[in-house]
Order: structure tokens, then sequence, then C-alpha cells
């Protein structure tokens, strides 16, 4: 026999893509809500490549939606901590790794 004929390979661990939105916290009323994602998956579809941008489009259809001021971050690998107005919050995820924070202050 030969060295490594015997033993078996480990399968690799799987990196888990999400590429449907996933809503992590929320305290937005339904129907706002999924409006919320909805505009929210347009705009990272729409600006892809440019998170900016997309956030721009977000803050300003929720600004005519809802009411000023919103504010809006996207982008991944970052941390906040926010004060906000009650059932204005939605903190979610798209395409896996992008992070979009929405809050109305």
């Amino acid at each position: 026999m030969a060295e490594g004929e015997g033993e078996k390979k480990e399968p690799e661990a799987k990196k888990i893509v999400h590429t449907y939105p996933l809503v992590k916290n929320s305290d937005m009323p339904e129907e706002m809500k999924q409006e919320s994602v909805e505009l929210v998956v347009t705009a990272c579809e729409k600006h892809a490549s440019n998170n900016e941008a997309a956030a721009r489009m977000i803050k300003e259809q929720m600004d005519k939606k809802f009411g000023p001021p919103f504010h809006v971050v996207v982008g991944e690998g970052y941390g906040f901590e926010i004060s906000y107005e009650c059932k204005n919050l939605l903190y979610m995820y798209f395409a896996g790794n992008l992070a979009i924070c929405i809050w109305k202050c």
C-alpha cells in the first residue's frame, strides 16, 4: 500500500453565501419593512460596484416615502452603535456579505 491510500479526506468547510435578503434586526411595521427590503435589493443590484451610490439611492427613496431624515450605511465589515426613532430601524444583509443599516433619528 502506498502512503495515504487508506486515509479519507475530510470534506472542506463550505462557505455559506446567501443570495437573498436576510433581515437581521428590524422594528419597522411589516409593510414598511417589506418596501424597504425591496428598495434595498433594487439599489444594491443597480449599484453593485458602488456602495455610496446605493446608500444615496436608498436614503432619497426612504425620505420621499416615509419622511426625512433617514440615514443609510451600505458596506462590508463595520460595526455600529446608534440612537434611533422607534419603529424606524432595519439592519440586513444582501448578497452574502453586504450589510445595510437604515435608521431614522
